[in-house]
């Protein structure tokens, strides 16, 4: 059944959390740190998409990595700009080619 409302996929937004926090050249210890967890786990829950960060935790990554809590959130919007997500995806092709590059 096909939802009438916009809903968050966690685990896309979980990636996209990934990706960003490695984008920006932070770690998850970094975040740990950051967000005062006593422990890494819930940062990886996240990661694989079995919880999603509290609205606490958004606010706050989105204050670390200088963007809006909604372009950190992945969901089924019908309105989310094609080219910030073709821009995403090349700079994330960039920063895989440039890690390959500087590891080998």
């Amino acid at each position: 059944m096909k939802r009438k409302y916009p809903v968050i996929d966690m685990a896309r937004t979980g990636q996209n959390i990934k990706n960003v926090m490695r984008l920006k050249g932070f770690t998850v210890k970094d975040l740990q740190n950051y967000l005062e967890l006593s422990t890494p786990q819930s940062i990886y829950h996240w990661f694989d998409g079995r919880n999603l960060p509290t609205i606490d935790n958004l606010y706050a990554l989105s204050e670390l990595f200088h963007m809006s809590v909604d372009a950190l959130l992945v969901g089924n919007r019908r309105f989310e700009s094609k080219f910030q997500n073709d821009m995403y995806r090349r700079i994330l092709t960039y920063y895989d080619r440039f890690a390959e590059l500087k590891a080998g």
